[in-house]
């Protein structure tokens, strides 16, 4: 089995691309692959409890995040620093996540097989 780290750098609603790496992540962890997910930057709000797609005439995304678990995928990453700048705090998250300091990432990605980024 390999071990797989995506990479998430863009806002939660910023065009179709967010939905085709969610898709990539559950069809990856669907093939019993090890998956993770990193978000960083502006991708910390696609785990935000209070998302207003529907104002956006867009999906809503944060049905797809609660199925992770349904699809094994248990380590959620988070960038401490991007949570701290945005004011957000854990408990503001839809789903648990593990806090990652940016120090850290570079080690992080030492640790998969392989490292998808968007």
């Amino acid at each position: 089995m390999k071990s797989f780290l995506f990479v998430m750098q863009i806002a939660a609603y910023d065009g179709a691309k967010v939905q085709e790496v969610l898709d990539q992540v559950l069809i990856t962890a669907a093939f019993d692959q090890q998956v993770s997910l990193l978000l960083l930057d502006d991708a910390i709000y696609h785990l935000h409890k209070n998302q207003c797609s529907d104002k956006l005439a867009n999906k809503d995304i944060s049905a797809i995040y609660r199925s992770l678990q349904i699809y094994d995928i248990e380590h959620i990453y988070v960038e401490q620093e991007s949570l701290s700048i945005s004011g957000l705090t854990q408990d503001a998250m839809l789903i648990p996540v593990s806090l990652l300091k940016r120090q850290d990432v570079a080690t992080t990605f030492k640790s998969f097989d392989f490292i998808l980024s968007a």
